[in-house]
């Protein structure tokens, strides 16, 4: 592999190359690249008047000298390359199509944060959309939050909720509430329970696409409310100081289930296990005054959408505030109910759920084979054939009661789809912020009244408390 010296010239000046006569002009070209900066795309080498190509091999020329020139420099781009880091909120909604966020209209976090959580259950909005006006309070919410959805859904600006706002200070003077500084921040819980306590109340319809089609024999009487986010509990009373009272045993509706807190509970589902055993004060029969009562409750129905409430605030007297428990308590992205569910509705759902479960790991073990070798296309078609046959084998575990049961939940299991988050040491003080999950997706988007951002699950889970810093709270 003879050596030859090669002049190669550049911005006027001489350079002196030794190259190899075995190698390619692509080798002399990133040998210049090193030398000069100038990248070897750019280079244009010439030797008696013709542009040698990469492929040349430089013993097949009788080389003396060859000239080279950095090509034309490249143009600076007529619209700069703009990073996400440097974009506007408005440039980053419209970039990454993010849902349009809702203007702080003054200590109203409470209220956005309530408003994007209940977004998330697309049923809601398809109902509200086929509701009619109507001349009540809660009929004048409801109609205001439709129109409040489809101007949300038809664009990526913020939307400032003026007319909601006014009807809900209308309706529910509390949120009216002033100090010398302007309106008062409120709690986003009781906000919650306003506006669901309206909708109820306004009897907006199941969606359309379930009462278009199902049977005759489906129970569809009742509102949007009562059929996904109303649950039932069945509850015994013991009388404590009289165990030889009979024990009564009542049936109750809930739109929620509470989480208590305490220096025992770890872990959401602890919590909610708390406030299903609890003693109460009523008036025995038995004794002719008061009595304590141990109150067992278990869920005789469940709903599509099941919220819970992390009960972290106490009222304390002497300062006259709302106060916060501030500890960690873990919740997890999906839930199994079973364990809060009465013998009877479990034996519905757990044929459904233990299939599903199975299920669950068939596909996991599928996921990690497949990262052990490259399926062709007809395993495709029969992985995709086998999830059909799957679909089918798991409606016909569907208890027939549970499948007439409009807007009940049939297997006993939640995918976490909502988040409100709270800090601050009060109620009604600090910062809401609304965390929504995006449909078919393990990806969140939080909505920090108009600033709104995509965020990972992984962010979801650090919600879980401690300190001042966001955490659950609905």
């Amino acid at each position: 592999m003879p050596q030859v010296n090669v002049i190669v010239k550049w911005k006027g000046e001489d350079h002196k190359l030794e190259v190899e006569t075995d190698d390619s002009v692509e080798v002399v070209k990133i040998q210049l690249y090193t030398m000069t900066g100038v990248q070897p795309e750019r280079q244009k080498l010439l030797f008696k008047g013709k542009t040698l190509t990469e492929n040349t091999v430089l013993n097949s020329l009788n080389i003396k000298e060859m000239m080279g020139t950095p090509g034309e420099l490249p143009k600076e781009p007529e619209n700069k390359t703009l990073f996400i880091e440097d974009m506007s909120d408005k440039q980053l909604a419209e970039t990454l199509k993010l849902p349009s966020g809702l203007q702080n209209l003054g200590n109203t976090c409470y209220l956005n944060s309530t408003l994007q959580c209940l977004r998330a259950m697309p049923e809601l909005q398809e109902s509200l959309n086929r509701f009619t006006s109507g001349s009540t309070d809660a009929d004048n919410l409801t109609a205001s939050l439709r129109d409040l959805y489809r101007n949300l859904n038809q664009t990526t600006e913020d939307a400032a909720p003026y007319h909601f706002l006014q009807i809900l200070r209308t309706a529910y003077p509390q949120f009216a509430q002033r100090n010398p500084n302007g309106y008062m921040q409120q709690d986003a819980e009781e906000c919650w329970t306003q506006i669901v306590s309206s909708l109820k109340q306004a009897n907006i319809p199941v969606p359309n696409q379930v009462s278009g089609s199902s049977s005759e024999t489906s129970s569809t009487e009742g509102s949007f409310i009562d059929r996904y986010m109303t649950g039932e509990f069945t509850s015994i009373l013991k009388c404590i100081d009289a165990p030889e009272e009979e024990e009564v045993v009542i049936k109750e509706n809930f739109m929620k289930l509470n989480c208590h807190i305490s220096v025992i509970v770890n872990y959401m589902q602890n919590g909610i296990m708390m406030a299903l055993d609890e003693k109460i004060e009523k008036n025995s029969p038995t004794l002719g005054r008061m009595a304590n009562y141990s109150k067992t409750s278990r869920i005789s129905r469940l709903p599509s959408y099941l919220t819970v409430q992390f009960v972290r605030f106490f009222w304390k007297a002497e300062q006259n505030v709302k106060s916060k428990i501030l500890r960690k308590v873990k919740f997890p992205i999906e839930l199994d109910a079973t364990d809060f569910c009465t013998d009877e509705l479990k034996n519905k759902i757990l044929p459904l759920k233990n299939r599903l479960r199975e299920f669950e790991k068939e596909r996991e073990s599928s996921k990690n084979k497949a990262k052990l070798a490259i399926n062709n296309d007809q395993d495709i078609v029969n992985s995709n054939n086998d999830e059909t046959a799957n679909i089918e084998e798991l409606k016909k575990l569907i208890d027939p009661d549970l499948e007439k049961d409009v807007g009940a939940n049939v297997s006993g299991l939640y995918d976490l789809c909502a988040v409100l988050t709270h800090t601050g040491r009060s109620a009604d003080s600090g910062h809401y912020i609304g965390w929504v999950r995006k449909e078919n997706s393990e990806d969140w988007i939080q909505y920090d009244d108009d600033r709104v951002k995509p965020v990972t699950q992984e962010e979801i889970l650090k919600l879980e408390g401690g300190g001042d810093k966001q955490f659950i709270y609905l």
